[in-house]
């Protein structure tokens, strides 16, 4: 197959994540490489060579082969590391035929067994698919047995026959769900070795330690000095030689020993020399504090990419900068690199803000509140290291049971989704995100970019799909960690109010409500056991009110009632100040409760002076007090949902016949080839065809006399719609004209709606011609594609009301049919779809199914910038489509997988 040369593709260069946490940077490799190859090549081993060559090889040829490229045919990739950058890896595929590639690796010595083959055939495959190549053949040595395990480990579905001499393997371009779970748990590995350099390190140095107490570089040393840290500190100091009664050494280069981690805190301007020196010393892992980078400006981002760049090419990792450093309460590493005055208490929270000033405030909170923290970490401006990768550490950290994350923006949602998918299955994430109305500011042209832009909606669906606790305010946060960091997740719905107050009982029934938990009545032999020994005019239905009198035995013996009768998931208790029953006495019964019954969480209440009663807080059980009980409703509630959460089907994503997305990809590069980005609509008609979405029968002709031929053809009474460059709402610019019975009637039409575009100042292009549809219920099925989150559906009332009453659902694709389902019963309108008030009920799983092929075409098609089916009207017969806009916008290539941050 001859082909033309391509130009250098720019997009598949990365930077990627080694099994051991450091990085390298891929890219295809250039003519002018030829010296640096030959180079790679002559510092091989005679065993690498004789198994990449099944032989001796001359390497000058070697090199020429290796560079020969034109992107297409012959494509090459090579790893870089080091300052300067010097190739380590060389990956090619040179096409056999039509669809068969012949693919070769070659790592250096010192660096094969650390996943970087695995990486560049993940690489090549992403680059061949698009030009065809179906396959991959590799003839291996058959002793070498570490370049067929690679292949072998890789994830993709391999074949292995024996040839003369050899072993020939063949494997498919296509990357399989299995393949991205192997990348999925190589990444994984990769981050939590990455994170490990930062919250256990074995030696820290810290650059620009101060001897003056009160500033940044004096108090992260003694904090370190102090916190009790299980490895050496080491002061980085150029002008003393001792600092806080330790030997400072003037650069990290002349320290005696390896460091595993340092901490920068010297000016802006001498941070970027501070990391050259590390990466000359060996340092892995960079805590940046100091501030003045990206988020001073454009001077300070100049500095915060040149800091990058140096620390890509030595492989070093970072955390910062621009933030307030670490902590690891792990009586194993004890590290306080922060700045931060109080010390954080012990405990199993793993806590991570995205704001240095107000992860100060937090460790005081999480103190105050009796919140034990495993280990903190200040991100700031989150260069490198991220939410995504401290996540992934916390999960396997057996000293961590909770996760909790300040936010103010996503480096990678898509991926943040992902991870913490899995994650919440078995530990709780909480996280409260600021700047909810940021996603305002998007420009949209469409009804679902109009309803969408009005909050962070998008922000509490990504929460929402992946289970996530998403929390308003930091007090919120608290409450809910407060909860979920001593008492376990609820195992179902059922909450259960026990109180001495009937009032305080009924505001917390009420908030419980409000917050989307119903309190059930309980069940009549629960009831009868209650009443044996609580008063006779104590109320038994739920809240249990065991009025003024009760006593600390009465709390003990009705909790242990409902426990033991398996009549709730987790239980509110209240206590108000009473004559003679003393608040110690009842914290002292529910926490023995507590105590011996770990299965179901024990919210408490003391509306009583002088706080929390201590003895709710014995021994290792923790059962948090609230003061107000719609606080601990709110706690409650969010955990309880929650549940409702773990305890879903998370549903399957759909497959359907027929659906021609190569034909749609063809549409699509030759409509953005074109000056407008909204389709015409015949390119409307037949983008959705391709994709089996229901659009009413439609006709698109030039003119009047076209209009009545189309209206004879599809029958009377017909619907007139206006077909113009630059009509974005055709209602509103008086381009539509319904119920039209016979051709005089569509010939007006035709004049009246050609003047009222033409009022607009726009031009007809043409004219829709579509049979009037039955009657039905009205939707909208939109589509915004967000730069951040990808492809955001939504699905709600329909029609010309659509903005104004914005009932609308939302997801992130991919969608699974339980989302579909899901999104449709959570709408405020959805009983007029299911038969309200005697009517027909509606096609429930007809509509599911646009929502799913919606789904699949724009995850399929990232191009696809905005989508409006509305109105989508559904009936008892099905859903059909009766207008539909597409707009398009070219979209830059997705990075290729994995790679950092990918």
């Amino acid at each position: 197959m001859t082909t033309t040369a391509a130009g250098y593709p720019k997009e598949r260069e990365a930077d990627v994540v080694l099994r051991d946490g450091t990085t390298v940077h891929v890219r295809p490799v250039r003519p002018d490489d030829l010296p640096a190859v030959r180079s790679f090549l002559g510092a091989l081993s005679t065993e690498s060579i004789q198994f990449r060559f099944f032989g001796s090889a001359n390497l000058d040829w070697a090199a020429k082969w290796s560079t020969d490229v034109d992107y297409l045919d012959r494509f090459g990739l090579v790893v870089e590391t080091g300052t300067p950058r010097q190739i380590v890896a060389h990956a090619a595929y040179i096409r056999i035929d039509a669809e068969r590639a012949e693919v070769a690796f070659l790592v250096a010595d010192e660096l094969q067994g650390r996943g970087i083959s695995t990486i560049l055939l993940a690489h090549l495959a992403e680059a061949a698919e698009p030009h065809g190549i179906t396959t991959f053949v590799a003839q291996v040595l058959p002793h070498n047995y570490r370049m067929i395990d690679v292949f072998r480990e890789s994830g993709f579905r391999v074949t292995l026959h024996s040839v003369p001499d050899a072993l020939e393997i063949e494997l498919p371009t296509s990357i399989t769900p299995d393949a991205l779970a192997r990348f999925d748990e190589r990444e994984r590995i990769a981050a939590v070795a990455a994170v490990k350099s930062f919250l256990e390190p074995r030696s820290v140095a810290v650059v620009g330690a101060s001897r003056r107490r009160g500033t940044i570089g004096g108090e992260i040393l003694h904090n370190l000095l102090t916190s009790g840290f299980s490895g050496p500190v080491y002061p980085v100091n150029d002008k003393a030689p001792v600092v806080q009664s330790v030997s400072a050494y003037p650069s990290v280069e002349e320290i005696p020993g390896p460091v595993d981690l340092a901490v920068i805190a010297v000016p802006a301007e001498l941070v970027v020399g501070a990391a050259r020196d590390c990466a000359a010393a060996g340092v892995k892992a960079l805590l940046v504090v100091s501030s003045g980078f990206a988020e001073t400006g454009p001077e300070g981002a100049a500095s915060q990419r040149e800091l990058i760049e140096v620390c890509r090419a030595a492989g070093i990792r970072i955390v910062g900068p621009n933030c307030m450093g670490v902590i690891n309460t792990s009586p194993a590493v004890r590290l306080n690199a922060t700045f931060a005055p109080p010390a954080a208490v012990e405990g199993r929270v793993g806590f991570m803000s995205q704001s240095g000033g107000v992860g100060i405030a937090l460790i005081q909170a999480a103190s105050r509140l009796g919140v034990g923290l495993s280990s903190f970490v200040s991100v700031g401006n989150k260069v490198d290291l991220s939410g995504n990768d401290f996540l992934q550490y916390w999960e396997q950290d057996p000293g961590t049971d909770l996760a909790l994350l300040y936010l103010e923006s996503f480096g990678n949602p898509r991926k943040f989704s992902r991870i913490a998918r899995r994650i919440a299955a078995t530990m709780p994430v909480v996280a409260v995100k600021s700047g909810r109305t940021a996603a305002g500011a998007r420009a949209t042209s469409s009804h679902t970019g109009a309803i969408l832009s009005a909050s962070d909606v998008t922000v509490d669906a990504l929460f929402e799909q992946a289970g996530v606790i998403r929390t308003d305010t930091m007090n919120e946060l608290f409450d809910v960690a407060a909860l979920l960091a001593g008492q376990p997740v609820p195992r179902g719905e059922r909450v259960a109010i026990v109180t001495n107050g009937g009032g305080p009982g009924i505001l917390c029934a009420d908030a419980c409500q409000d917050y989307g938990v119903e309190i059930g009545e309980l069940a009549p032999d629960v009831r009868a056991r209650l009443t044996e020994f609580l008063p006779a005019s104590a109320a038994v239905g739920n809240p249990v009110d065991m009025i003024a009198a009760a006593t600390a035995d009465d709390y003990r013996r009705t909790l242990e009632t409902l426990i033991e009768s398996d009549a709730c998931d987790a239980i509110i208790v209240i206590f108000v100040p009473a004559l003679v029953t003393e608040p110690a006495d009842v914290a002292r019964a529910v926490h023995a409760v507590a105590a011996t019954s770990p299965g179901v969480p024990i919210a408490a209440v003391f509306m009583v002076g002088g706080g929390t009663p201590e003895e709710l807080n014995t021994g290792d059980v923790r059962v948090p007090s609230y003061a107000f009980p719609e606080t601990a409703a709110r706690a409650v509630s969010l955990a309880v949902r929650h549940a409702r959460w773990r305890g879903r089907d998370a549903g399957t994503a759909p497959t359907f016949e027929g659906i021609r997305s190569v034909e749609a990809a063809a549409l699509i590069s030759r409509e953005l080839a074109g000056e407008d980005e909204w389709l015409s609509p015949a390119a409307v008609v037949e983008l959705l065809g391709y994709f089996g979405l229901p659009l009413i029968g439609t006709r698109v002709v030039p003119d009047a006399e076209g209009a009545v031929a189309a209206a004879g053809e599809l029958g009377f009474p017909v619907a007139l719609k206006a077909s113009a460059t630059g009509l974005v709402h055709k209602t509103d610019a008086g381009g539509v004209r319904l119920g039209l019975a016979d051709p005089e009637a569509v010939r007006a039409a035709a004049a009246e709606i050609e003047q009222a575009v033409a009022r607009a100042g726009l031009g007809l292009d043409g004219l829709v011609v579509q049979p009037m549809v039955p009657t039905g219920v009205e939707l909208i099925v939109g589509v915004v594609h967000d730069h951040s989150f990808g492809p955001v559906v939504a699905c709600g009332a329909g029609g010309t009301t659509a903005e104004l009453i914005k009932d609308v659902s939302i997801r992130l694709t991919p969608l699974t049919d339980v989302d579909a389902s899901e999104m449709l019963h959570s709408l405020k309108t959805f009983p007029l779809l299911d038969g309200y008030r005697g009517a027909p009920r509606c096609d429930i799983a007809a509509i599911e199914e646009v929502l799913l092929r919606v789904g699949l075409m724009v995850d399929a098609h990232p191009e696809i910038a905005e989508l409006d089916c509305n109105p989508l009207i559904a009936g008892p017969e099905g859903a059909l489509i009766v207008d539909a806009r597409v707009r398009l916008e070219n979209v830059a290539p997705a990075r290729p997988v994995p790679s950092l941050g990918g």
